[in-house]
């Protein structure tokens, strides 16, 4: 989400939440614009959806309410991109301790082991987005009100020079958890960072199929690469996201793209439908990818066969 605070309260290009309520001047000198946008580490949550109806920025000055326009998202869609929630709003340049956000309302589905979900909702929450009806309730403390205090790199946030782009990260594998009470609900106890987004990279994966080589079909039906997914992986098992592969102007490359990576050894691999077993290609996946801070790196496989 891009934050650009002017002292005349202009404001521009708002992706998902647009409106500047307030401004609050933090003493003489330049500004900074400051993008925040928001992105979730991987999680096992088959959904979580949140609302977030207000956005803050607390500095000496006082509150400056950057935007009260509900941005409700999904934040297992985030897991390789980010969403902007406010863009553009100009900021008195300075040194500023709280980025805050008020959370109006969630729900979040979850595996219930026999191939299904339940869906679990804050009080009057409308569950449809994550997919049908509430089996239970999802208690979250008083984020409508207070808001929610996201933690900033070295707890604070120095806003200068002409431009700042921020990174928050909604944890959903921190963020989310069983009632302790055994009452078969859930809570939410959020874990969001925040840091600047400059510090990270990209892998931009490139797929086709190697010269000769068929596919399967599936179902009595053609299969393409579009039913593939390319995976990235960091560890022996951390997950980063899977994203499946697209050729938009049909040339016959395929494409993933997994944004905003903190820098480090990561693995990208192909994964086939269902119905296919496995893939090789060329050069031979998990291949290792090293992302280093502000780079985007590209990774081109050949698939040379299916089993």
């Amino acid at each position: 989400m891009r934050f650009p605070i002017r002292p005349l309260c202009t404001i521009s290009g708002l992706a998902l939440a647009a409106g500047l309520a307030g401004c609050d001047s933090q003493g003489p000198g330049g500004t900074t614009s400051l993008s925040v946008m928001l992105k979730d580490a991987p999680g096992d949550v088959l959904h979580a959806v949140v609302t977030i109806s207000e956005v803050d920025l607390v500095g000496s000055g006082g509150v400056h309410v950057l935007t009260q326009t509900p941005a409700t998202v999904d934040l297992l869609t985030l897991a390789a991109s980010a969403s902007t929630l406010v863009q553009d709003v100009e900021v008195p340049s300075g040194t500023y301790t709280q980025l805050r956000f008020k959370i109006t309302g969630a729900c979040i589905a979850v595996d219930d082991g026999g191939g299904n979900s339940s869906i679990y909702t804050t009080a009057g929450y409308d569950p449809t987005p994550c997919g049908g009806t509430a089996a239970g309730v999802l208690q979250a403390p008083s984020y409508a009100e207070s808001g929610l205090k996201v933690t900033m790199a070295a707890n604070a946030l120095e806003l200068t020079g002409t431009q700042k782009i921020l990174l928050v990260d909604f944890d959903v594998s921190q963020s989310f958890g069983h009632d302790a009470g055994g009452s078969g609900g859930w809570v939410m106890h959020p874990v969001v960072t925040g840091g600047d987004i400059q510090a990270t990279g990209s892998v931009h994966a490139e797929v086709r199929l190697g010269d000769g080589v068929t596919l399967p079909d599936l179902n009595n039906a053609p299969t393409t690469l579009g039913q593939f997914s390319a995976v990235l992986v960091q560890g022996a098992a951390d997950t980063i996201a899977v994203v499946p592969l697209t050729d938009s102007d049909a040339d016959g490359v395929f494409v993933a793209d997994f944004l905003f990576l903190n820098p480090g050894s990561y693995s990208l691999s192909v994964a086939p439908p269902l119905g296919i077993a496995g893939v090789t290609t060329d050069p031979a996946t998990p291949e290792a990818v090293d992302v280093l801070s502000g780079q985007e790196l590209t990774a081109a496989l050949v698939v040379t066969g299916t089993s």
